[in-house]
């Protein structure tokens, strides 16, 4: 199953070239080095700018400000992570409905003790954004949807895509809470997490 390519509407300009695709890809990788390191309020586009080793003028070549690099570097997250999690599903069964739930969740908690920036920005940039229907989880539910109904063959379920998006919801209010008492995740929260989400899929689901 390949994943569904989703364009990032939030470029100034979309880059063609090979070369303007890895400079690109070196602006979003000093974003996310520079959050580890400064945090969001400090992070500012000549800091990245440096970082990534490019004129100041590259930067704002794609984007407007920092808030527009940080919310690509999300969309960056929510591509990659759809990646992982269709890496995950074709190795499992599509009754394993179960299982795919813990790829999903797997997969979140693997980027956030793992890739740079992670912990910051996942899938939503950290300040409010200006448009509701733009709303971070509602992007992650809707991806979540595309591969879980894909994979599971639940296309046609019309109460599916809300389902999801209050699992998204709860998962979100729950990690958080999970991290804000261990860096590193809590164990025990982690599974109460798990095992919430599968009891409220199990009514559609099963």
């Amino acid at each position: 199953m390949e994943p569904v390519p989703h364009a990032n509407t939030n470029l100034r300009r979309t880059p063609v070239q090979q070369r303007s695709a890895e400079r690109l890809a070196r602006i979003l990788d000093a974003c996310a080095e520079l959050l580890d390191e400064t945090g969001y309020e400090q992070l500012s586009t000549r800091a990245v700018a440096l970082r990534a080793e490019v004129p100041i003028g590259s930067v704002y070549r794609f984007f407007s400000n920092k808030r527009a690099l940080a919310d690509a570097l999300a969309r960056r997250n929510l591509d990659s992570y759809a990646e992982r999690i269709t890496g995950r599903l074709a190795a499992i069964e599509t009754a394993d409905w179960r299982a795919a739930i813990d790829a999903v969740l797997d997969e979140y908690l693997a980027m956030k003790r793992t890739v740079p920036g992670f912990a910051l920005v996942d899938f939503g940039a950290p300040a409010p954004d200006e448009d509701p229907a733009d709303d971070a989880n509602q992007r992650v539910a809707g991806r979540l949807t595309e591969l879980l109904s894909g994979h599971l063959g639940h296309a046609a379920d019309a109460d599916l895509p809300r389902t999801i998006l209050v699992c998204v919801e709860a998962a979100d209010a729950l990690l958080k809470l999970a991290f804000r008492s261990d860096p590193a995740g809590d164990d025990a929260l982690v599974a109460e997490t798990r095992i919430l989400i599968q009891a409220y899929l199990a009514r559609v689901l099963d």
